[in-house]
């Protein structure tokens, strides 16, 4: 196996970058869905007939679910997919997964964090944590391991060098409490290679990881990002938000431009009675880039879902902007992009 590489010889590439493929986790616990596994299962389908028409499908899950997994898929016309027996606890790859970044030959390396349920709030996590390695290993690519808890959906790059994260995960004693800002960004900067990060605050209410990234702001190209807003004073996201935008007028690429920032609306309250979350942290920030699709989740709210489809629409010209209802998801607090996770294109 080839040796790892770290710091500058390697780059994060951007999510609208080349992608060969994209993992996802499939649900298989009646336990964690009140009820609604089968639903969630339909969910997955449909997003995997999103993906396959734009990138290789390939699925987490131990080899005793994949005969049942591979018909659901081919009953759902789904081909372009790959089974792996890469047992799972849960299903957010995003978070378990790697982190794949490419090396001075334009190669792909694997970005092994420790994952421990954000915070430990979610046990077991062991099969989850050991998702990277598995990966690594059954692609064959060079895998450098960090003893730093980090969630792929904590972080959020331009592909350019700049690092967008918060300081209600990563400087959380539930994740690394021997560890200063300094120290896990040089961790940030001997990983992924990353030049540049930019802290916000906190994140929207509910949220189990405490305020992922990926749920407020991403980037849409590697000079402007969208992020979420809440004009109304009266939600419980509003202080965060707000706070969090003022922050992002200071926002700049490593070679100094300004970057542009568009605001995003969120959906109406979604509200869960005698559920653990009260308030659903429903975003529509939280969507895969995907080649030349951008798969978004929906809330079956028309005028809502309408208005964000259609200012992604515009952040995203010649690509297909997808809507998928990911009400069933946000239950358990997270929708697309917290159940995906990239792999990019082969070479530079």
């Amino acid at each position: 196996m080839t040796a790892p590489q770290e710091g500058h010889a390697l780059r994060w590439p951007a999510e609208w970058e080349p992608q060969e493929a994209v993992w996802i986790s499939w649900p298989h616990r009646d336990d964690l869905w009140q009820g609604g596994l089968a639903e969630l299962q339909e969910r997955y389908v449909q997003l995997a007939a999103a993906i396959s028409a734009h990138a290789q499908v390939r699925i987490n899950a131990a080899e005793s679910l994949h005969a049942g997994i591979r018909m659901q898929l081919q009953r759902g016309g789904v081909q372009n997919f790959r089974l792996y027996n890469h047992p799972t606890n849960d299903v957010w790859c995003r978070d378990h997964g790697p982190v794949f970044t490419r090396r001075q030959d334009g190669t792909l390396q694997v970005a092994d964090w420790q994952f421990n349920a954000w915070g430990g709030k979610f046990a077991p996590w062991d099969l989850d944590n050991g998702i990277p390695a598995l990966i690594a290993q059954s692609l064959s690519l060079p895998r450098l391991e960090s003893g730093m808890v980090l969630e792929g959906g904590a972080i959020e790059g331009n592909g350019g060098g700049l690092l967008l994260t918060t300081e209600a995960v990563l400087l959380n004693p539930n994740r690394n409490p021997r560890l200063d800002k300094a120290a896990v960004e040089a961790e940030l900067r001997r990983m992924l290679g990353v030049e540049q990060i930019f802290w916000l605050g906190k994140g929207i209410e509910g949220d189990d990881t405490d305020g992922h990234i990926d749920d407020m702001v991403r980037f849409v190209n590697a000079e402007a990002a969208v992020s979420i807003v809440e004009p109304d004073p009266h939600s419980p996201h509003y202080r965060n938000l707000a706070e969090n935008n003022e922050r992002l007028q200071d926002l700049r690429t490593p070679a100094g431009h300004r970057v542009e920032i568009v605001p995003l609306p969120m959906p109406e309250p979604l509200v869960a009675h005698d559920w653990r979350l009260e308030q659903l942290p429903a975003s529509y920030a939280n969507f895969l880039i995907c080649n030349n699709a951008v798969i978004v989740p929906v809330f079956m709210q028309e005028k809502n879902d309408d208005r964000a489809l259609g200012i992604l629409r515009e952040c995203f010209p010649g690509k297909q902007v997808i809507g998928i209802d990911a009400r069933r998801l946000v239950i358990e607090g997270g929708a697309i992009h917290c159940i995906t996770q990239q792999q990019p294109a082969a070479g530079e």
